[in-house]
């Protein structure tokens, strides 16, 4: 078999859906497209909301618009390729653009991972020091946590293009998804990928990994706070106002995690369902996260309700 530089001849690749289901690809599309119009349309809901509400102009909603804003990058991110194989039954995708794709999934994953970790940052001040929360959480300070989520993401992904751009391939590779993701890159090599290998794993570690484990420590502290207030009413209310953001964080890491296991412990298990576990993974976080905040948000909740009513009048 023939074998291409990465960074001389282009090597195809060829995106994978559900295997066996090729001729049910018509009614598949039907669920995938709702969950992104859904996605897309929630979302943008939740950023239009907190955008003309003056009153939402807290850092709690700051963090939620960066939130919505990420899920829209991932869900467009995805879109075109899922699209292409299960609408027009296109699976080649050229190698650059299958990098730019995996460099955006993986940019938005680990931009998620740190909005969640900021948001729980959020709820501990709010509950720990709620007499100066506006004053430790200023306009500079947001601006300066989302620049820094931001940076992080792109410049640790970088590095992961620039190495798997200069492995061998196959000149015809055949990914395990509707989409590339780093992991189903390094398995198309010909050539030796330690270095890649590790150094995704790294970056794993130091951003999902470290981000996971932040949060639970944030969690224990907002706990141990909760539970030093007096009132017993004022515990619960405390409690009341993680709720959403517990919810948006076991929505991203379940996935992940189960997705993960089936990667690691499900060989023998049908490539369905690792396509099935991928694509919950990219299109639930999305799809769920503004469900969750419209719904257990009262002050979402109410002026969705009431932008509503103010067009029927």
């Amino acid at each position: 078999m023939s074998v291409c530089n990465g960074s001389a001849l282009y090597p195809r690749f060829l995106l994978t859906g559900f295997s066996g289901l090729e001729s049910q690809y018509g009614l598949l599309s039907i669920p995938i497209f709702l969950v992104y119009a859904t996605s897309i349309v929630g979302n943008i809901t939740i950023l239009f909301i907190i955008r003309t509400e003056s009153s939402l102009h807290q850092p709690m909603y700051c963090f939620l618009s960066m939130l919505a804003l990420n899920d829209l990058g991932l869900s467009t991110t995805t879109l075109p390729t899922m699209f292409s194989v299960f609408w027009f039954h296109a699976r080649e995708i050229p190698f650059n653009a299958c990098l730019v794709q995996m460099y955006f999934i993986h940019v938005f994953s680990i931009i998620e991972s740190a909005v969640l970790l900021a948001m729980a940052f959020d709820r501990f001040v709010a509950i720990r020091e709620p007499l100066r929360y506006a004053s430790i959480l200023t306009n500079e300070v947001i601006l300066g946590i989302g620049l820094a989520v931001a940076g992080r993401a792109l410049g640790m992904v970088f590095p992961a293009s620039f190495l798997l751009k200069r492995l061998q391939y196959h000149a015809v590779n055949i990914l395990s998804y509707p989409f590339c993701l780093h992991q189903d890159l390094i398995k198309t090599t010909v050539s030796g990928h330690r270095v890649s290998s590790i150094y995704g794993l790294m970056v794993v570690i130091c951003s999902m990994g470290l981000d996971s484990v932040l949060l639970l420590l944030s969690y224990l502290l907002i706990l141990a706070t909760v539970l030093s207030i007096a009132s017993k009413a004022e515990r619960v209310k405390a409690l009341n106002t993680c709720i959403s953001h517990i919810c948006a964080v076991l929505i991203f890491y379940t996935p992940m995690i189960g997705l993960s296991m089936i990667r690691r412990y499900g060989q023998n298990a049908s490539p369905i369902v690792h396509v099935l576990m991928a694509n919950v993974y990219l299109l639930v976080p999305p799809l769920m996260n503004p469900i969750v905040y419209s719904v257990k948000t009262k002050q979402i909740r109410d002026r969705i309700l009431k932008k509503f009513k103010k067009h029927e009048v």
